[in-house]
């Protein structure tokens, strides 16, 4: 794989054309989806067609996710009932809704402005229409950069790719020592995705406050405290329109890696999540942000909260742009279950992880469905 910030070798200048035509088709089969989609590929590329049981099927299932009104949540009059909804989604779904009533401008305590929504979905498919070169700059096969482009889900380890290419920007806390190594295309990138970053690491505390008091966790201040200071990602994702898209998936089931995602979308439908054995596409939400619940969670909380399995499903008309905020501790902290969430008739389900364990996982494995909590479970005969 290239180094970081090295053109690959067919977009050096002088090669052979003939070689680095043949060089090319090979590179962008496992290098960018946005490529193979705008040289208009008829047909899935072998490498990303499923196995007939993991296709998406034909399943019609839709849902509205609960609503976790961040306004009412604000008003004392109204803040334990809101709460007592998102500790019964957390619970139930592992995803809500949070809508921010967004206005054209709005100071940041009364939601994230609709400029910097608008503008970091703008800027993030200004990034992925870049031609392909300049967007392999920052081709990097090492997990822990903290800018690094690529395609796939796990392209090491996955058997199948899947139809989508991701731009992975570390958002750690203060955010000035993580932007100087952003790209720097589109020029106001770096600008745009700053301010979209402070927004949504201010609503992620408000969530998780909230999320904290609904599961009666006594002393919050200080990993309140961790959690500001803690480590945030920003996985912007496109998924270009898919030729076979019946063949293929834009993410496989799986769960994430930190305490809450919070994910924003257009208006291009594919997110997926699985409610009671069924896989249902959820309808985007104008002025929403979807949150959901992740492994860091499901363990500090003892298994009251879960990670839900989701995926993304392509189509054959439309891209579909995202971006995923992954919020939790510090790298290097150890979580386990909360003291207050075990007790006799709630033993400790999991065993204590870190970012390490996580990585060296994630190099060994696929990592999909919810296979890393699963490795971290305790079996409750190993309890007595």
């Amino acid at each position: 794989m290239a180094d970081e910030h090295q053109l690959p070798p067919m977009f050096e200048e002088g090669g052979d054309d003939d070689n680095s035509r043949r060089e090319e088709g090979s590179y962008c089969l496992i290098k960018s989806v946005s490529h193979l989609s705008d040289r208009g590929f008829t047909r899935l590329p072998d490498r990303y067609v499923l196995p007939s049981s993991e296709r998406p099927g034909d399943g019609l299932g839709r849902v509205r996710l609960p609503v976790v009104d961040l306004e009412r949540l604000r008003d004392p009059i109204h803040r334990a009932a809101v709460i007592k909804g998102l500790d019964a989604a957390c619970r139930d779904y592992g995803f809500f809704q949070a809508s921010t009533h967004l206005h054209r401008r709005c100071p940041v305590n009364h939601g994230v402005d609709l400029e910097v929504i608008t503008g970091l979905l703008d800027v993030v498919r200004r990034f992925f229409e870049l031609p392909l070169p300049r967007r392999a700059r920052y081709m990097s096969a090492d997990v822990r950069a903290p800018v690094r482009y690529g395609t796939s889900f796990n392209q090491a380890n996955d058997a199948v790719l899947f139809w989508r290419d991701f731009l992975k920007l570390a958002s750690c806390q203060p955010l000035q020592s993580a932007t100087a190594s952003w790209p720097d295309e589109p020029g106001d990138l770096r600008e745009v995705a700053a301010r979209y970053a402070i927004a949504n690491h201010q609503l992620f505390m408000e969530i998780i406050e909230a999320a904290l008091e609904a599961l009666g966790i006594a002393c919050r201040c200080s990993l309140l405290q961790e959690l500001a200071a803690g480590y945030s990602q920003l996985m912007l994702n496109c998924y270009p329109a898919c030729p076979q898209p019946e063949l293929t998936l834009g993410l496989p089931p799986h769960s994430d890696y930190c305490i809450f995602t919070l994910l924003l979308q257009d208006q291009v439908e594919g997110l997926q999540v699985m409610h009671h054995g069924r896989w249902l596409t959820v309808d985007p939400v104008p002025g929403s942000f979807i949150v959901n619940v992740g492994d860091h969670l499901e363990i500090y909380s003892n298994g009251r909260y879960k990670s839900k399995l989701h995926r993304v499903r392509v189509n054959s008309s439309s891209p579909r742009i995202s971006a995923a905020s992954f919020h939790s501790l510090p790298a290097e902290r150890v979580i386990g279950p909360a003291a207050e969430m075990v007790d006799e008739r709630n033993p400790r389900r999991y065993m204590d992880t870190d970012y390490a364990n996580f990585l060296a996982f994630l190099a060994s494995a696929e990592g999909q469905h919810k296979s890393f909590l699963q490795s971290r479970e305790i079996q409750q005969a190993d309890i007595h």
